[in-house]
């Protein structure tokens, strides 16, 4: 860098601002501070350098329109996609009229304007462009020529972002065929297409194969580039995300903060790869269970990112919606609610109401709004995603399938059951024809048919479908991946429900075993089992080990999530039932007052919950004989339910 800037000076001190070879160094410094993510000193170069060559050499002239695709690259990366998208599509215009449409150039441009109408969520522009690019180099540059795999590729990737993956995994298992016979095994654009092809098999679910796909990328890289090369430290973060994809936090998490610690090294802290890398790990920690460590990595991300990029660049969206999702997950939902609704209103400003990033930022509000128990504004919010993504996406977009599922959940949490059904059982049709009867969301669609159908009563259609899944995640995922921890758990809650207590009691003693050793005694699913496995106890009669497990299980919830996560209330309400079933009135009493404070700090004092927490422990309260207290308690449950009943519904 200091050699760019010293080349600059000198040029405008010996040559003067308005030489050629100045125009050419002001432009060289600019390429170098976009590649080391110092934007914001770029684009003042980038504007210069344009307004320099448009006086100078006018217009028309090649420079110009250099200059000009420069500047909107800049543009792209800064986030200012409708600036970019307006430089290019004007960069195209002049090259096609100036250069003809099968200049070279012209072609880059081409592939310019589609590359940013994708990142724009502009898809149904993006991917004809893509195809004619693909088509005119073929027909102009020959079908092995490295600039026709390059546009093979990004159609390739293009076909992905639309959910298309039928198409994209064909293109891009050619295109890497080709370039292993062209370019060789070790060129680096061979690497490339290594880390695409397994990026591709894992969104389509097929791990097995994505996996060592990473795992040789990486070792060639670190072999021909060497361990510091960009590519290899992308390589090294993507076969984190594929290890945190397959549930094993245990590779995943060394693997990212090696690479965030190379990051840090070799880039600077400041870089824009920098802040993915710091980005990624906080998304491995928080897979692991481990909060405390995911929450103050987010917060930093967001705050270096607000700084360096700007509050409304897109990877600043993308840090503030994981800061929700981490604020969610550790039970902070005023926090998470308050992140959510802004950037919603912030995608919608930026991107606009139907970019695709703005569907996820809606479906995130409306989750958000659901553990949040503010039921009465989930499902519009559901509703309203649904027909966006449909409308925008199709009704065969991996998204739109999502939403759908999505809705039918929030549905079967108000108890429109009638409606959740249909939904799912056509969601899960559409999985297995687009994605297949393996692919992981497939899994997870059967999972969720299952759940409806049994808390319809239907356990002779929920047993089933439960146990293929669970047989289908071991044989797909392997026996320890989390995923097959849920889905044993899933069945045993059946089995339980159908009054198959032995083996429900036995598939949970193994799963929270399992549990312990593969995430660790802290991980919230880890204490999820331990619930589960305490509340059979207690159906089985065996009070003694429930209240024990329900003892140690809410001093670790409290202990890991926090005294007032909503996970402790729930705990802290299954701990005074079984106090209550051994007799334990005066305990009770006690589990339940403490309901009443968590939920209250969580939900507020006027909300539902907390209603129904009241009414249990009123009951006890009349079970010790103390009247007057039950009455005062049953009185102030019965003010909130008034409340509610003269409100009116709350908007969506």
């Amino acid at each position: 860098m200091p050699l760019f800037e010293r080349t600059l000076a000198d040029a405008e001190r010996l040559l003067g601002p308005d030489h050629t070879d100045t125009l050419t160094s002001r432009g060289n410094l600019a390429d170098a501070y976009r590649a080391a993510g110092r934007l914001a000193e770029a684009l003042p170069l980038f504007e210069r350098a344009l307004t320099d060559a448009e006086r100078l050499l006018g217009s028309n002239h090649p420079t110009t329109l250099g200059s000009r695709n420069n500047l909107a690259l800049a543009y792209s990366a800064a986030g200012r996609l409708a600036e970019a998208v307006t430089l290019f599509e004007r960069t195209l215009v002049d090259a096609e009229r100036l250069l003809g449409p099968d200049h070279p150039d012209t072609l880059t441009s081409r592939n310019n304007l589609a590359s940013t109408y994708e990142d724009a969520g502009r898809p149904a522009e993006a991917v004809p462009l893509l195809e004619r690019i693909l088509a005119d180099r073929e027909r102009i540059l020959g079908p092995d020529h490295p600039a026709t795999l390059t546009s093979r590729n990004n159609l390739a990737s293009a076909y992905r972002a639309a959910g298309r993956l039928a198409e994209a995994l064909p293109l891009f298992e050619c295109t890497l065929a080709d370039r292993e016979r062209i370019l060789g095994p070790e060129h680096p654009d061979t690497l490339g297409s290594r880390g695409n092809l397994a990026s591709a098999y894992r969104a389509a679910g097929r791990l097995t194969d994505a996996l060592p796909l990473f795992e040789r990328t990486l070792a060639d890289a670190e072999q021909i580039l060497g361990p510091d090369h960009p590519v290899t430290l992308i390589g090294r973060g993507n076969l984190a995300l594929a290890y945190r994809a397959a549930g094993r936090p245990a590779e995943a998490v060394p693997l990212l903060e090696q690479t965030l610690a190379d990051r840090e090294r070799i880039l600077g802290p400041d870089h824009r790869d920098t802040l993915i890398g710091r980005n990624n790990l906080a998304l491995a920690y928080r897979d692991a269970g481990r909060l405390a460590a995911a929450v103050p990595q987010f917060e930093r991300t967001l705050v270096d990112a607000e700084r360096l990029l700007g509050p409304d660049h897109p990877d600043t969206l993308i840090g503030r919606d994981n800061l929700a999702v981490a604020y969610r997950a550790a039970g902070r939902l005023t926090d998470a609610v308050s992140l959510f609704e802004r950037i919603l209103a912030d995608r919608e400003r930026i991107l606009g109401p139907d970019h695709p990033v703005t569907l996820i930022g809606r479906n995130n509000l409306a989750l958000a709004y659901r553990d949040a128990g503010r039921l009465a504004a989930t499902v519009p919010q559901f509703e309203r995603t649904l027909t966006d993504a449909e409308r925008v996406l199709g009704s065969d977009h991996p998204n739109t399938l999502t939403s759908r599922s999505n809705l039918a959940a929030a549905y079967q949490a108000v108890g429109r059951l009638e409606q959740a059904l249909p939904l799912l059982e056509r969601t899960l049709a559409e999985r297995e024809r687009l994605l297949g009867p393996d692919h992981p969301d497939t899994l997870a669609s059967r999972n969720n048919l299952a759940g409806v159908y049994y808390d319809a009563g239907r356990l002779e259609q929920a047993l089933p479908l439960l146990e293929r899944t669970l047989a289908d995640t071991e044989r797909l995922l392997g026996a320890d991946h989390p995923a097959t921890l849920a889905s044993r758990n899933n069945l045993a809650s059946a089995y339980q429900a159908a009054g198959r207590l032995a083996e429900a009691v036995a598939l949970l003693e193994r799963t929270a075993t399992d549990a312990q050793r593969i995430l660790g005694t802290d991980h919230p699913d880890t204490l999820t089992s331990r619930d589960n496995l305490a509340f059979a106890y207690q159906a089985t009669g065996r009070l003694a080990e429930a209240r024990a497990l329900y003892e140690r299980l809410v001093a670790d919830t409290e202990r890991v999530l926090g005294p007032v996560h909503p996970h402790i209330s729930g705990r802290l309400l299954r701990l005074g039932r079984a106090k209550v079933a051994i007799g334990d009135l005066t305990s009770a009493a006690a589990a339940f007052g403490r309901v009443v404070e968590v939920d209250t700090a969580a939900y507020g004092p006027n909300h539902p919950e907390v209603a129904t927490d009241l009414d249990a422990l009123a009951s006890v309260q009349e079970q010790q004989g103390n009247a007057e207290a039950a009455a005062a308690t049953r009185a102030r449950a019965q003010r909130i339910r008034d409340l509610h009943q003269s409100s009116p519904p709350a908007a969506g």
